[in-house]
């Protein structure tokens, strides 16, 4: 379907890249398998040859997410990893990349202990003021990385404030936009050169899928994406493609649920005796609470607490009491799932760091589920009473 500008959002995400088939008028497109392609004469195809070059089922999956983000081109990969590292491979041998301080794991890992052996220089910098981003650049500086809300201690970065210097000085911004999905933030919009999600996440929203994209407006980036994405070769399958196409019709209903229950939890966290502090953009008191307002459509469902006076063993004495929320890595499915970033998803960052960009023992990241919120809260509760051996017996 051509993408009309008035459509809205849920509008979009339902119709976007989802013709009827021309052979049976399925409504719904069939996953296309097939590995190659027949051609009508040597070298004349209909736009498929091999499907680690292209792919029906993966094109339609990279059309309606670029719709969504208001972009003109789409690349999916096998996951938000190798994501990560097809944009990296934009850079040569030499140059340097500046990423924001309170990156994920993941991506910290992959920056320091791959793409530096590969003669990539990376400086992690403060860029919750944006004005430090002119002291972090260097003669070789050529993109600028950053997530927004960081994971998991949920800080801001000025994506229009960054891209005004970025297009200053000739650099290309690159947005992880996982956290708020493309409901919420639309980077591209902000002046954002790529957009990049961990498909895992929001956008399929039903845990059964590893795959990332890429969006662009930019042909050149896209061209070169394009030939990354070929040669590298860390394409996702037709079948996840198809998974995550059709999370993508629910995204709008989902995120509103998300955020409608985080807003609830983060207010009752907020109030209760046993936590320090909750750290969620939508609650007046977050320091960056006007700039979420400003460059966010909503607040998103990931939050992160410290419960008051605690060690790892109170954190895990905590988590160990949740029945709805799972103890598990990952975010952005249908189901509620709780961490502990020190000793999970963020153990590979060095203790020295963790400690400066405050990922302690006693930081608990959730991240909320559409399930009944009463039931979420109930649940919380009982955990932290267990926690701090407070429990009603």
């Amino acid at each position: 379907m051509p993408v009309d500008k008035s459509y809205r959002f849920g509008t979009v995400a339902i119709h976007a890249a989802q013709e009827p088939d021309p052979v049976t008028g399925a409504v719904i497109p069939p996953i296309s398998l097939s590995t190659t392609f027949a051609q009508s004469a040597a070298g004349e195809h209909k736009g498929y040859d091999y499907s680690r070059s292209g792919n029906p089922t993966r094109g339609n999956f990279e059309k309606a997410v670029a719709a969504l983000e208001g972009g003109k081109h789409g690349l999916a990969f096998a996951s938000g990893s190798v994501t990560t590292a097809t944009v990296t491979a934009l850079l040569s041998k030499g140059e340097h990349l500046v990423s924001v301080n309170d990156v994920y794991g993941g991506t910290f890992r992959y920056f320091t202990k791959v793409l530096s052996t590969h003669g990539i220089d990376v400086s992690f910098v403060d860029l919750y003021d944006p004005s430090q981003l002119r002291k972090a650049v260097k003669k070789n500086t050529k993109m600028v990385w950053i997530e927004t809300p960081t994971n998991p201690t949920l800080k801001l970065v000025d994506i229009k404030a960054i891209a005004e210097i970025t297009k200053e000085l000739g650099l290309l911004l690159v947005v992880d936009n996982t956290f708020m999905s493309s409901f919420f933030q639309q980077p591209l919009s902000l002046g954002a050169d790529i957009v990049v999600h961990s498909v895992t996440k929001y956008l399929n929203g039903h845990s059964d899928v590893v795959m990332g994209v890429a969006v662009t407006s930019n042909d050149a980036v896209a061209d070169r994406l394009k030939f990354l994405q070929n040669s590298i070769g860390g394409v996702p399958s037709p079948f996840d493609c198809f998974l995550a196409h059709r999370g993508l019709k629910t995204l709008h209903l989902r995120m509103q649920r998300h955020a409608e229950n985080a807003l609830a939890i983060a207010k009752f966290l907020e109030a209760h005796p046993l936590v320090e502090r909750v750290i969620y953009p939508g609650l007046p008191s977050h320091p960056q609470h006007e700039l979420a307002k400003r460059q966010q459509k909503g607040y998103g469902g990931m939050l992160s607490f410290r419960i008051k006076g605690g060690s790892l063993d109170v954190s895990n004495k905590f988590l160990a009491h949740l029945k709805l929320f799972a103890l598990a890595e990952s975010l952005g499915g249908i189901e509620s799932l709780a961490e502990l970033p020190a000793v999970m998803t963020h153990a590979s960052v060095a203790p020295e760091l963790r400690k400066e960009l405050g990922i302690t023992d006693n930081l608990i990241r959730i991240s909320i589920g559409v399930e009944d919120v009463q039931d979420l809260i109930k649940d919380l509760d009982s955990a932290l009473a267990h926690a701090k051996g407070k429990a009603k017996l």
